[in-house]
């Protein structure tokens, strides 16, 4: 039998535990360790579910990777033609670590219909297109098929539709102007197949999805001229690497861009979040540990003449030590258990729910978005246990001072 654990044992189970003076502050140190992991896991998991969100609208709509010519690359809209007959396409062979590629063009327009119009751009794309990463965003109707005959479907966002008083069905005209000087404007009939809403302003104001081939006709391109090239990658945390490789295995007359570097604004505040996580881990465990010790602190003192009575009978300073060592221990695993209890509960309602809303203008999302993954929850309740444990080894240290005989005279 371990002594000194069934000790710690006794001493938290016997009666006058709860009614002792030190009860409250041991109340104390229990909540603030279970508000402290409570903050933790949902800063992590919303911080995160944030970052992983974003990330994940701004790749749906416009690639990981982009492949396109330089003078395209300070304009959504595609000016000059590249050819789909390159060696990386339809498969990246030489870059592993691309899992998709497609093929894409843009043009600006205008739609016009009866009460208003709206300036937009117009994104071309092929049967390679793959409509999983924008799948989830359609909020009305269906997705669009371009795998066989030039067809009239588009997915409009909602901002556009509503702005449009259009609906699923309807019909409306779109003018793309001629790059040549006097030429009247193309014009285009399309049928709303599908809405979409992202919650990121940026695309949702601007962008309409159809067919290439529309493009190619209006621009008068051939069959196997396209804007650009949107590259997926298998690992995002690699983007960086592979946007290098990638760019390795491209000719010289075309560039290869990011979507870190090319909404280098959107990244860089999301980096932010990265130091906003660290500061709060960094305060709660401050305040779960002081409170840990004071708690400690206060169990000693109480407990003297025990000490200096264990200490008569042979007891030495390291095993008295890991009886209140124990018994810190079993109270952050109560302010672990009710934490992790209470703040995984609060996740799951939002990812549920979606109780907590937020602006799209501002966050570029319509709810906190959650990110659950239980190792960092496992590693964020081990983190805060092996922290405790180290710091509560200094108060404790306060044992070897005491006295046997003036212990158990201590009133």
């Amino acid at each position: 039998m371990n002594l000194e654990y069934f000790i710690a044992k006794r001493l938290i189970t016997a009666k006058d535990y709860k009614s002792s003076i030190s009860a409250p502050i041991i109340k104390i140190a229990i909540s603030a360790i279970a508000i402290g992991m409570i903050m933790m896991i949902v800063s992590v998991a919303t911080g995160i579910g944030l970052q992983k969100k974003i990330r994940d609208k701004v790749s749906a709509f416009n690639g990981q990777i982009i492949i396109s010519n330089y003078d395209n690359n300070n304009s959504e809209v595609t000016t000059v033609p590249i050819s789909k007959k390159q060696d990386f396409y339809p498969n990246f062979k030489s870059v592993p670590e691309v899992s998709h590629i497609q093929a894409v063009a843009s043009k600006a327009g205008i739609i016009r219909t009866e009460n208003a119009f709206e300036g937009i751009i117009f994104k071309g794309v092929g049967a390679d297109y793959d409509w999983n990463n924008i799948k989830e965003y359609i909020v009305e109707g269906k997705l669009p098929d371009f795998t066989k005959a030039l067809n009239e479907d588009v997915i409009i966002s909602r901002f556009l539709a509503d702005r449009l008083n259009l609906k699923v069905g309807d019909q409306f005209n779109t003018f793309f102007i001629k790059e040549e000087q006097g030429k009247l404007p193309n014009s285009r009939r399309f049928k709303i197949a599908g809405i979409f809403n992202s919650g990121f302003q940026d695309f949702d104001a601007t962008y309409i999805i159809g067919d290439i081939r529309h493009i190619q006709r209006i621009n008068k391109w051939n069959e196997d001229q396209i804007g650009s090239f949107e590259i997926f990658v298998k690992d995002f945390n690699t983007i960086k690497e592979v946007g290098n490789k990638v760019y390795e295995q491209t000719s010289s007359n075309l560039d290869t861009k990011t979507i870190v570097e090319k909404y280098s604004y959107i990244f860089d505040w999301l980096q932010l979040f990265d130091f906003n996580i660290i500061i709060i881990l960094a305060v709660m465990i401050l305040v779960a540990t002081i409170n840990m010790v004071v708690a400690l602190l206060v169990l000693i003192l109480e407990r003297t003449q025990m000490i200096g009575i264990l200490k008569s009978m042979g007891a030495n300073n390291w095993s008295v030590r890991k009886i209140f060592l124990y018994n810190a221990f079993y109270l952050i695993l109560r302010g672990l258990f009710w934490g992790n209890l209470i703040g995984i509960s609060l996740l799951l309602i939002q990812q549920q729910f979606g109780v907590i809303q937020l602006n799209p203008e501002n966050y570029y999302v319509n709810q906190a978005p959650v990110y659950l993954n239980w190792i960092y929850i496992l590693l964020l309740n081990l983190l805060t246990v092996g922290i405790c444990f180290l710091v509560l080894l200094i108060p404790s240290y306060i044992i070897t001072k005491i006295s046997p005989v003036k212990a158990i005279r201590f009133d």
